[in-house]
């Protein structure tokens, strides 16, 4: 085929990417273009005959203005919600081209290599042991089933039941404990094994979010027992709260239980000398989940799995068909993740932590726990506003108060989401809203390696003119 087949229509990707990034100062960060919008632009006919390439990117570039949100820029500040660093982008850009199927390392040599030394990195920096097993997978959603998968065959295993085999009819049912605060993709993981959210109880924490040690002893004590997976939060998604790993893992230690920490961006903190205390403890777990999305900033999708029982975790995962042609001596990644054909997303991860290296990804998390801090803090002060939880890493919440002499709970609370709304139309900073033990809050969270002074400045003066400061 003559090189003109691909380049008209990459050379116009690259052209318009690049307009997109660099342009992202001056853009609102929130979506202008309503849902009827893009359904009247996007929701065309299919034509019986296709167009050229170059036009169907043009008009696509073109069908989608207004309809992007600003979240690779330094002033979107929900969801946690990372951009991407610019060797991360171009690897992933590269990984499209190479189309590499990285399921074994037959299908793509350099990709099963790359996945191998990112993974041996990752656990440097997160601080997981050496002899961990790991996968690379979409999120955070899929590192917990493949973890909780290696957990729910070592479990039943003990209990002399091949769940691989036998499946979950007549096993014996594993309970979960965790406290209320753990994030809605544990339940969605617990439901697509067939665990049953029946099996989740969910323990009470102190005033700081932590789960009580006395309350998981008494339920582990319980169970009598039982198999049990105790899941343990790495910075949850509110207030950023870490469970005390060196008091909660050796009382799930004792009753035999499967711990897993849920670190889906709070495990980067074991990547800082200023907040690596935070953790401490969890690398005694036997598993670990987080992101690369998030706080590493690599583009979507891209998360990760560890296993401190390599055996479990191939067990529950492994796959050998005749037709497949595997190594002797490298690393298979259908092995380790739950899926078959992948993208070979190592590369992004490891063009990332090369270009940061070990200082840059220790001061990328600081960096953005300052920022937080000071965005807490800075509008929390503001006339109107509350300051609801001060951030401990980059996770924190505000609330605004009706003025109104006698304003309810429900009234502040009305008064915070039409606040955020007033925030976002303006477009120049991107906040969500929560509900934190009753109340409405906006949440604060940083994790963008863009995100600068002047990004703050940016994003305080944007929140001072919703609530008429000045």
């Amino acid at each position: 085929m003559p090189d003109s087949s691909f380049r008209e229509s990459l050379a116009l990707a690259l052209k318009n990417s690049l307009d997109h990034l660099e342009n992202l100062d001056t853009r609102p960060v929130t979506a202008t273009a309503s849902l009827e919008e893009l359904r009247s632009r996007l929701g065309k006919r299919l034509a019986p005959e296709g167009l050229p390439a170059g036009q169907v990117v043009a008009e696509l570039v073109r069908d989608v203005e207004g309809g992007l949100i600003g979240s690779s820029g330094g002033r979107f500040f929900a969801w946690v919600v990372g951009g991407s660093l610019p060797a991360a982008l171009a690897a992933d850009w590269l990984t499209s081209a190479w189309e590499q199927n990285a399921g074994i390392y037959a299908a793509g040599p350099a990709a099963a290599v790359v996945e191998a030394v990112a993974g041996g990195w990752l656990k440097e920096l997160l601080g997981i042991p050496a002899h961990a097993s790991f996968a690379f997978v979409t999120g955070c959603q899929m590192a917990h089933v493949t973890c909780l998968s290696a957990a729910r065959h070592a479990l039943l295993k003990r209990h002399g039941w091949d769940v691989e085999r036998r499946g979950m009819y007549g096993a014996p049912p594993i309970r979960i404990f965790t406290s209320s605060e753990r994030h809605g993709s544990v339940d969605r993981a617990v439901r697509f094994l067939g665990m049953g959210l029946d099996q989740i109880i969910a323990l009470p924490g102190d005033d700081q979010g932590q789960l009580r040690p006395e309350a998981l002893e008494q339920a582990l004590e319980a169970a009598g027992g039982e198999p049990a997976i105790v899941l343990l939060l790495a910075g949850d998604l509110n207030i950023g709260v870490y469970d005390s790993f060196e008091t909660l893992i050796p009382i799930a230690r004792r009753h035999g239980a499967w711990v897993h920490v849920d670190g889906a961006f709070g495990l980067w903190a074991a990547a800082s000398p200023r907040y690596r205390h935070l953790v401490k403890g969890a690398e005694e777990a036997d598993s670990w989940a987080t992101d690369g999305h998030k706080w590493l900033n690599v583009p979507y999708d891209c998360g990760y799995a560890f296993s401190s029982d390599p055996v479990a975790h191939r067990a529950a995962m492994s796959h050998r068909e005749p037709y497949l042609t595997h190594h002797q001596e490298a690393r298979d990644q259908m092995d380790w993740n739950p899926e078959w054909s992948r993208r070979a997303r190592g590369f992004p991860t490891y063009a990332a932590l090369r270009q940061l290296g070990r200082e840059g990804v220790a001061a990328l998390v600081e960096r953005c726990c300052e920022h937080a801090r000071s965005l807490v803090l800075r509008i929390g002060n503001l006339p109107g506003a509350e300051i609801v939880w001060k951030p401990a890493i980059n996770q924190g919440l505000v609330r605004f108060l009706d003025p109104m002499r006698g304003a309810s709970g429900p009234d502040h609370d009305r008064r915070t989401d039409a606040v955020i709304q007033r925030i976002l139309a303006t477009g120049e900073v991107f906040f969500g809203g929560t509900t934190w033990r009753g109340r409405r809050a906006m949440r604060v969270s940083v994790c963008n390696w863009q995100t600068s002074e002047v990004d703050i400045e940016r994003s305080v003066s944007a929140v001072a003119r919703a609530l008429g400061v000045q």
